[in-house]
This record gives structure tokens, sequence and C-alpha cells, in this order.
């Protein structure tokens, strides 16, 4: 793919940019780097290569869903002074 002037006006109009003439060199220049180093990549020979979705296994670290004991309601409304009717009582919405 060659990277040049009218394909970098293109892709800034569609990205509603204004370039200036120095901006679209330097632009263009990178961008022809960025593609041959990227093409030095197609040299390379994969064919018994399998490929690699995910660098590392994927596995699941969750702990069994086990129902235990639920602590008392009391217990935990003990040492606050905003309760009622076994809530807490915090500050009107509205």
């Amino acid at each position: 793919m060659e990277i040049n002037r009218d394909l970098i006006l293109k892709v800034a109009k569609n990205a509603r940019l204004s370039l200036s003439e120095d901006e679209i060199r330097q632009l263009t220049k990178d961008l022809n780097d960025i593609v041959v180093a990227f093409s030095e990549l197609d040299k390379i020979n994969t064919n018994n290569i399998k490929p690699s979705f995910q660098p590392v296994d994927v596995r699941n670290n969750f702990r069994e869903d086990n129902p235990r004991d639920c602590v008392p309601q009391e217990l935990i409304l003990k040492n606050s002074y905003h309760k009622k009717d076994g809530y807490f009582l915090g500050p009107r919405a509205l």
C-alpha cells in the first residue's frame, strides 16, 4: 500500500482535520515508514506456527458459590446510633 498526499488528505477530510503542508509531508513520511516496518513481518515463515490468540492460559479463578449463614441483622446494627425498624437510617433524599 502506498501512502501518498492524496491518501493523507482523504483520511484528514474523513477525520475532519485540517493539516498544514508540513504536517502532510511529515505524516506521509511517517506512515510510509510504518508500512515498511510492518511489511517486514510478511517475510517471516509462519507455516508451522499455531496461532496464539491468548498469551496466557485463560481459566476460571472463581471460588465455588457455597451458601453460608448470614451475619444476624441485630449484630450488624449493634454499633449504629442511626437505625430504625431494623435498617440503617440515612439523611432524607428530598
